[in-house]
């Protein structure tokens, strides 16, 4: 076949080497993404460069990262370079990356090659969305991105900036300016960096400490983070709390448990008395230690008594089931605020104040009613049909405002009530259900009876969640109970419990249950 293809002589307009520094920052809502582009671009422009600055948003703060792309170089014989809008792969300078996934993600964007690309990161997390949807353990592997960096960048700079800038009261964007300072990419001095900062008005103390310390780990390559300075001592001490002799009771018996199991059930029975009260908790030992005996006559000795450890972790998040009570007490606490407060990094004098999301149905206004009238209730569809027209709607509450904290203030403190409960009561009926059946598998397949207690994993959150959660849970067990006599019950337990915690929709549960079917 013949080449047509008409080429025409494009001589370049100048040297190879007239080129624009180009930068590349990956950052997310609230990592001032933003203000560290604009000290780069100020920079560059007090040394009379030409630079230009340009974002491509992500979708929301955590669903995806807001990439930041700066080309900046000095005019030639008086004439402004034009410059590009967006990085191209294989010609980015420097890649700096607020998250260590992101740094990840522009590796697989192309923007990190190991001729050219200087890699600033960030190695702590901040979880995506999908990490903390996923019912199992979303989470990705940050085993898989040390490797690239190692791989892909000319010269790399990982360390906790995150970290750095929290321990001088500072947000990370003035850490990656002096990691960006320290690393010397850029024909600048360290003070033409400082005077940017100065320009600023807020937080600019703060800033500067955070950009001296980063600008010093790296000229001296101290990238250990267990060197560096811890965060500050929360503001608000705890109270002391009186000690409770019935609570010392408590705790006492949890020398009836082999050892293996002590850790778990004393975290066990702190939720549990943290949820309702000491009585509970003594239910919860009470519960525990049929469990465990149910396990010793299993030969569990040989086992490490895998069996009563499964129970205390997942017989504690049964008893402790996330209802109305609860939601108002944990979003009331002071412990709370003073957490957010941290994570928002609030400097003295600033203001909170949180609105939250609400959308209750009636479903959860009726399992706070006495078990009998809640019965009564739901066996009335038209009258329950009416309430929930009228309950089951969108409401924006500001938690700290005074009217509403005091409502849930009060919702909260109604934990006396719980134990007579529709909701308890359904609960209870579904856990003893759940304890029974593992039961009775230990006793023929202890590998089975374990599987069985770990199924309580699908079962969590709140309101739809729960429900979600619930009706995968029912199904799991369903189909476990159409394996149970094989020998390899605990394998099939197993994969039809992890298909369920992978799939959201529940598809991939079903194509198991499908595929027990064809020779249950």
């Amino acid at each position: 076949m013949r080449d047509e293809t008409v080429r025409l002589a494009l001589p370049a307009a100048g040297d190879a080497t007239e080129r624009p520094i180009s930068i590349a920052i990956v950052a997310m809502g609230g990592q001032g993404g933003g203000v560290l582009t604009d000290w780069i671009v100020q920079l560059a422009e007090n040394h009379g460069w030409v630079a230009q600055s340009t974002s491509v948003p992500g979708v929301a703060q955590r669903t995806g990262a807001t990439i930041y792309y700066i080309e900046a170089m000095p005019p030639l014989d008086g004439r402004k370079p034009i410059l590009s809008l967006m990085p191209t792969p294989g010609d980015v300078d420097v890649v700096m990356a607020a998250e260590f996934m992101e740094a990840g993600r522009s590796i697989l964007r192309g923007l990190v090659t190991p001729d050219r690309t200087t890699l600033i990161a960030s190695n702590h997390r901040s979880f995506a969305i999908g990490e903390k949807i996923a019912p199992g353990n979303g989470i990705a592997d940050k085993g898989a991105v040390s490797g690239a960096i190692g791989v892909a960048a000319k010269t790399e700079i990982i360390f906790d900036l995150n970290a750095l800038a929290i321990a001088h009261g500072s947000v990370i964007s003035a850490a990656m300016f002096g990691a960006l300072a320290g690393a010397g990419v850029l024909p600048f001095s360290r003070e033409s960096y400082l005077d940017v900062i100065k320009a600023g008005e807020k937080g600019a103390k703060a800033s500067i400490g955070t950009f001296e310390a980063a600008f010093d780990r790296v000229q001296t390559r101290s990238f250990d983070d267990a060197a560096a300075p811890a965060s500050p001592p929360s503001k608000v001490a705890p109270s002391p709390v009186a000690p409770d002799a019935r609570l010392a009771g408590l705790v006492a018996r949890l020398k009836e448990l082999p050892e293996p199991a002590t850790a778990m059930a004393r975290a066990g029975l702190k939720k549990v008395v943290d949820f309702q009260d000491v009585a509970y908790g003594g239910e919860y030992l009470d519960i525990l230690g049929a469990l465990h005996a149910a396990d010793r006559n299993a030969g569990g000795d040989s086992k490490s008594f895998a069996f009563t450890q499964a129970a205390a972790k997942y017989l504690a998040n049964a008893m402790t089931y996330d209802d109305v009570i609860r939601v108002a007490d944990l979003k009331t606490r002071a412990s709370r605020r003073v957490r957010i407060e941290g994570e928002l990094e609030l400097s003295e004098g600033q203001v909170l104040q949180t609105t939250e999301f609400m959308h209750p149905r009636m479903e959860e206004v009726m399992g706070m009613l006495p078990a009998g009238f809640g019965r009564w209730l739901g066996a009335r569809p038209r009258l329950l049909g009416w309430l929930d027209r009228r309950v089951n709607k969108g409401r924006r509450v500001r938690t700290y405002s005074l009217p509403w904290f005091l409502m849930l203030y009060v919702v909260g403190g109604m934990r006396g009530m719980r134990r007579r409960s529709l909701r308890h009561a359904v609960e209870t009926a579904h856990r003893d259900a759940w304890l029974k059946a593992a039961t009775e598998a230990v006793r023929t397949n202890y590998q089975l009876g374990v599987e069985i207690l770990q199924c309580r994993r699908l079962v969590k959150g709140y309101s739809d969640t729960h429900s979600r959660g619930l009706s995968k849970f029912d199904k799991t067990l369903a189909a476990i109970k159409l394996v149970e006599r094989r020998d390899d019950a605990a394998d099939w337990a197993r994969r039809l419990r992890e298909a369920a915690l992978k799939d959201g929709p529940g598809k991939e549960l079903d194509g198991v249950i499908q595929t027990i079917k064809t020779f249950a």
